[in-house]
């Protein structure tokens, strides 16, 4: 089947199998790395990314699902100069991040949670952040990050609108 799925400002049409996840139309069919695929159950959010607005876990998401969509990988957060999104230049300043394989997912969740309430408390970016894992830290300063870039402002909890990536 044809797919049609707008990722980071680019427009692209593919075959793929109907029963492609969209994880692996990320990495696999867009050259895309930064979605990584920890479980293929929802369990550890390593896969977020963002579908017409809303975080999702891409792993139980079909490519044909997000046919006629606009999805946002970490790769299309960064500006075209190569200025971080502030959430990322937020987990970097904070050290939200160990090995990093949470780490694109985690960011994506968190300007989702941003998106949703731009003030968070602590306690509210962490039950927003539940449902992904972080194996290395104790969450301390990726809770610092977001709260970080929430104090950076508006831009925080939003998405590039125009940005093109190429694999």
């Amino acid at each position: 089947m044809q797919v049609s799925i707008t990722v980071n400002g680019q427009q692209r049409t593919d075959e793929v199998e109907p029963r492609l996840l969209l994880a692996h139309y990320l990495r696999d069919v867009r050259g895309l790395r930064a979605t990584n695929v920890g479980c293929d159950t929802t369990s550890c959010g390593a896969c977020t990314v963002i579908v017409d607005g809303l975080t999702v876990k891409s792993c139980t998401v079909l490519a044909a699902q997000a046919d006629g969509g606009q999805v946002t990988t970490l790769e299309g957060l960064t500006g075209p100069d190569g200025e971080l999104h502030p959430v990322q230049a937020a987990f970097r300043a904070e050290h939200g991040l160990q090995c990093g394989f949470c780490t694109p997912g985690m960011v994506m969740a968190a300007i989702g949670v941003l998106a949703d309430n731009p003030d968070p408390s602590d306690r509210e970016v962490r039950e927003g952040l539940e449902g992904n894992l972080c194996r290395c830290t104790g969450y301390h300063n990726i809770v610092r990050a977001v709260l970080a870039a929430a104090r950076s402002g508006p831009a925080a909890g939003r998405v590039p609108q125009t940005q093109e990536v190429e694999a």
